[in-house]
């Protein structure tokens, strides 16, 4: 038992790819006295990038956990990856956790993942604090990141610090809470900072930024508000109070100052963490050890002794040896230990307590999203959303000793990555692996080698493309069968009309009167939606269409579910035909960072490659191009950026809508 309350974080560190995440990370084990060395990107010692493939390409590929305490507070932290092809990893980690730190590159500013990231914390209602990282680089621009935060995010972006020094002088932040300098002298954090005051040819703009933020932050509390209009100014600590009201409610986000290379603000940061981001409880379901048990499973990792299952626990306790409800299989499952989890160190403990993420070994059936409860309290919790793969390769064990073996390390590859989706070809038998991206299967399969032995053969990238209808259509069908002994009838009149991109599939039933009896309705939902699996002209599964079943007719004896079942599969395919089929292409966003030399080249090329362009820019000296080019068209583009830009470009993509394609770009094309 564990009778005295626990002050408890769980926060994610989100970012764009190259923002400093890790770095920030790193420096936050290192003050809080988890780690006696700091870990470092380039030369591979960080302790959440504890993963080969995440050392040897110095990105991050999988969240990791870790454990620290700063000021009497334990914070569970989750470093997740930046790259857009991991985003399942920001996206469950958000999932389960009370706050974030949201790192932004401070020439770069406000970039595409950032973007991305930062709605999936809105879906989730996850507070947030931001840290503008990277001041000391060259093009810095600490307030021109505030600004770009407002205008792309739409959000109240608020300094809570400014910069002293700019670029290589950037020495230390004003803290416009406390209204004081806080300086580091030295690079190495062999010291900590010392307040000084607040130097002379800054005060004007830390009075006018601080002024701003006591004005939003006041508004939150009608005790200091009241007091400020009546010319109080609030003290420090009440100040604080308002800003972490401020948070919890999402009015606005205030805005941290730092180099996490150079140890520069991240002790603030720290403390920010602790004063501002919610205990487990404040935003959400209530989180009491007394209550039944309840936890999200969102992680799960596969080793040579089995599967280890990251949960947040929600309510109540669980022991070791405990059996629990899995309330999405309906099966019980029991832990046989429970871990502590330090990125790849684990500490054994005897149980888990409501706020707690942690690991379970021994659960069997336990995936990503799962919820895991008191037998005799079932509760179901708000599952993860999974991305639609955008990109898959076929691919084949080159040694057929090995194709067992490749089957069960894809398994367990799918179990951990629930964005990875495989299949069996009908046509060619092939085994086709679909992902978000070509890094993510670049990344699998060499996990396949590495991990499990297994060399395997990969064709090429091939984009996920889908079918939809352009016309409303009404057909009438009819399933008759005799064969001597009990016949199959099902007649129905269904109706397909399109729906905007992005909708999916939807079924509607105005059978009225009983014509068709109401047992049978799913049934035929079922039959439309199998048969839009297997798409239509090209074999592409279908999208974005409604189903409706107008009229029909049963048999008192004859008729039965798989009858209107294999009758809704024929008229849908009859119908879809006839509505006039079009090949769906993944569009991606693109941006291209780029020397102004440059510019012109790199629209040319984006152009060939059947790209729309939305917006230029300048960030710093360099060009941003915003760019949507299909999928198809960016295999190997980097290779082509490179060139054109004598090595100096750079770009990233993420999946962003589907679109018709040209009739010339599907010519021939069919499922592979």
């Amino acid at each position: 038992m564990n009778p005295k309350p626990r002050n408890i974080r769980n926060i994610g560190i989100i970012a764009h790819v190259d923002a400093g995440k890790t770095t920030t990370t790193e420096r936050i084990l290192f003050y809080a006295g988890d780690s006696h060395r700091i870990g470092d990107v380039s030369s591979g010692t960080t302790r959440t990038d504890f993963d080969p493939q995440e050392r040897a390409r110095g990105i991050t590929i999988s969240s990791a956990a870790v454990t620290v305490h700063w000021n009497a507070t334990q914070i569970n932290l989750i470093d997740t990856p930046g790259h857009i092809d991991f985003n399942i990893e920001v996206n469950r980690s958000l999932r389960v956790l009370d706050g974030a730190v949201v790192v932004f590159d401070g020439v770069a500013g406000v970039e595409p993942q950032t973007e991305t990231n930062w709605r999936l914390a809105d879906k989730y209602r996850v507070p947030r604090i931001a840290f503008v990282n990277k001041l000391d680089r060259l093009g810095a621009d600490f307030l021109r990141v505030v600004a770009m935060m407002e205008e792309r995010l739409g959000v109240k972006a608020v300094a809570v610090q400014l910069p002293i020094g700019a670029e290589g002088d950037f020495r230390g932040v004003i803290d416009l809470v406390g209204m004081r300098a806080l300086v580091w002298d030295k690079d190495d954090a062999s010291q900590p900072y010392r307040v000084a005051g607040i130097p002379a040819d800054s005060l004007a703009l830390a009075q006018r930024h601080r002024a701003r933020l006591v004005e939003l932050a006041v508004e939150q509390d009608e005790a200091a508000m009241v007091a400020y209009l009546n010319g109080e100014e609030p003290t420090a600590d009440a100040l604080r109070a308002c800003i972490r009201k401020s948070v919890l409610a999402g009015a606005f986000v205030p805005v941290l100052a730092g180099s996490a290379f150079r140890n520069r603000g991240v002790e603030p940061l720290l403390d920010a963490v602790v004063d501002w981001l919610p205990k487990p409880g404040e935003v959400e379901m209530a989180c009491d050890p007394a209550a039944p048990f309840a936890a999200l499973a969102f992680k799960v990792v596969t080793d040579d002794h089995g599967a280890m299952v990251f949960v947040r626990v929600y309510s109540g306790r669980l022991r070791r040896g405990d059996a629990m409800l899995n309330a999405t299989t309906g099966r019980s499952e029991r832990a046989a230990r429970l871990y502590e989890v330090h990125a790849d160190d684990r500490i054994e403990r005897d149980e888990l307590v409501a706020g707690d993420i942690a690991a379970i070994v021994g659960l069997k059936d336990t995936l990503t999203g799962h919820t895991l409860c008191d037998r005799n309290h079932p509760v179901h919790l708000e599952e993860i959303s999974v991305p639609e793969p955008v990109i898959h390769i076929a691919i084949e064990a080159k040694a057929q000793a090995d194709q067992q073996g490749l089957s069960k390390a894809l398994q367990a590859m799918l179990r951990e990555d629930p964005s990875l989706q495989l299949r069996q070809d009908a046509e060619s038998g092939q085994t086709i692996l679909s992902g978000m991206g070509e890094l993510q299967l670049e990344v699998s399969i060499e996990k396949l080698r590495a991990k499990y032995g297994i060399d395997v053969s990969v064709g090429r990238p091939q984009v996920a493309y889908r079918e939809t209808i352009s016309r409303e259509v009404e057909v009438h069908h009819v399933h008759k069968k005799q064969t001597g002994g009990p016949g199959q009838f099902a007649e129905l009149t269904l109706r397909l009309a399109p729906q905007a991109r992005g909708e999916g599939i939807a079924f509607e039933s105005q059978v009225v009167g009983g014509v068709i009896p109401r047992e049978f309705i799913p049934a035929v939902e079922a039959g439309i939606r199998r048969a839009a699996q297997s798409g239509v002209a090209a074999g592409f599964p279908c999208v974005d269409f409604v189903a409706t079943l107008v009229d029909g007719s049963h048999h008192e004896r004859d008729s039965s579910a798989m009858a209107f079942e294999l009758a809704a599969a024929k008229a849908f395919r009859e119908a879809a035909v006839r509505a006039g089929p079009q090949v769906l292409e993944p569009v991606m966003a693109v941006e291209v960072i780029t020397p102004a030399d440059y510019l012109g080249d790199c629209i040319g090329d984006l152009h060939r490659r059947r790209g729309s362009i939305r917006g230029q820019t300048m960030r710093g000296n360099a060009a941003v191009i915003d760019a949507r080019v299909p999928l198809k068209e960016m295999f190997g583009y980097i290779g082509n950026l490179r060139a054109l830009s004598s090595g100096r470009a750079q770009y990233t993509m993420q999946f962003d809508h589907y679109a018709v394609a040209p009739a010339s770009e599907t010519a021939g094309l069919a499922k592979s």
